[in-house]
């Protein structure tokens, strides 16, 4: 934020200014000073007086712009140094001096004008005049660093923001990344096994995964889907599952009519689903049974997928597809989403949680 080239910093300046020694200046002189004397000395006194506030605070006005171009040229609160510093409290000394040598020469012109005679100030006291110019001078100073300074850390919060954005965009890409190869490793193994075997349903293994990779392409630059969309592709995984394991595979979902407008992360219940299948039914000889659960309340979505088969039975897999379902949900929700799986009677239980407000 440049505020030199801001012209409503400057009418507030100058404003700031003439107000401050019009009312610390001016206006004590005016209570004290022009008593006692006659009338028309009295108001040519008034006169001069206004007139000294209004130069006095003019002349600070203009003086405080040298400063100021120096201190947005050359202080950075996110490089400060010291002989910047040193620098910065040079030019506001060689201010002072300036505005110290050109108000004396100003005011007695005036006063000159308005009470025919010049204006005679002994050197002790114009230096005793000079913390008052030097006090007008910090008061600005202190508001200019104020205001630099929490627009400089507003600056560093979007910066911040900006860049967790960019890192959680970054990181959710190469996430998604993992999910493409993953699904096609297990659906082309299933294809592979049935084409020697039945060619019927290898084409048809084949038309079901053209939909899931068709799916997958147009919804890998999304971040949430709805649930009714999701499940299009669990119902495709599911029947090619079901070719593979035949009646070994039992399928049962229960899905909340209410939640299907719902968006979510893309591939997170079809991953649990394949999940389920991978270390869980893939390793039990009679097969088993996936029960998929899709509920809400009016602050929460519960999804679950439990499968039969134990914790242990998944003992010595990457459970990459889960370790992504964790990450891809702490990115987009945090803290306020959860994710647990746990062995529940002869299922296993995974769970997500996520928050709907």
């Amino acid at each position: 934020m440049k505020l030199l080239q801001s012209v409503k910093y400057h009418v507030y300046s100058l404003t700031g200014f003439l107000f401050y020694v019009l009312f610390t200046l001016t206006l004590d002189k005016i209570s004290y000073r022009a008593e006692g004397m006659p009338k028309d000395s009295h108001l040519n006194l008034i006169h001069y007086f206004v007139w000294e506030g209004l130069i006095c605070g003019a002349l600070a006005w203009m003086l405080s712009i040298p400063i100021l171009y120096f201190f947005e040229r050359q202080i950075d609160f996110g490089d400060l140094r010291k002989k910047n510093i040193w620098a910065m409290v040079a030019v506001f000394i060689v201010m002072q001096v300036f505005y110290s040598l050109l108000v004396w020469p100003l005011l007695s012109l005036v006063y000159t004008q308005y009470l025919g005679e010049d204006l005679s100030i002994p050197f002790a006291t114009k230096l005793t005049n000079i913390p008052f110019f030097t006090t007008i001078f910090l008061i600005w100073l202190f508001i200019i660093t104020a205001i630099k300074l929490y627009h400089y850390i507003n600056q560093v919060k979007i910066n911040q923001i900006q860049l967790e954005s960019s890192l959680r965009e970054s990181q959710l890409n190469t996430l998604k990344g993992q999910i493409n190869p993953h699904f096609m490793f297990n659906s082309l193994n299933n294809i592979r096994g049935l084409i020697l075997e039945d060619a019927t349903r290898a084409r048809d293994m084949i038309t079901r995964l053209s939909e899931m990779l068709r799916y997958s392409l147009t919804k890998n630059d999304v971040n949430t889907i709805s649930i009714k969309e999701e499940l299009q592709t669990v119902d495709n995984y599911i029947e090619i599952s079901k070719i593979q394991f035949e009646e070994r595979l039992k399928f049962t979902i229960n899905v909340n009519p209410e939640t299907l407008n719902i968006s979510i992360p893309p591939m997170i219940i079809q991953m649990l689903v394949e999940n389920a299948v991978k270390h869980g039914i893939s390793n039990l000889k009679q097969g088993g049974e996936i029960i998929l659960d899709v509920d809400k309340t009016s602050e929460q979505l519960f999804i679950c997928v439990a499968n039969s088969g134990t914790l242990s039975m998944g003992e010595g897999n990457t459970k990459l597809g889960l370790e992504n379902i964790k990450q891809r949900l702490s990115l987009l929700f945090g803290n306020r989403t959860h994710f647990t799986l746990r062995e529940k009677d002869t299922f296993v239980e995974a769970k997500i949680t996520i928050p709907l407000a």
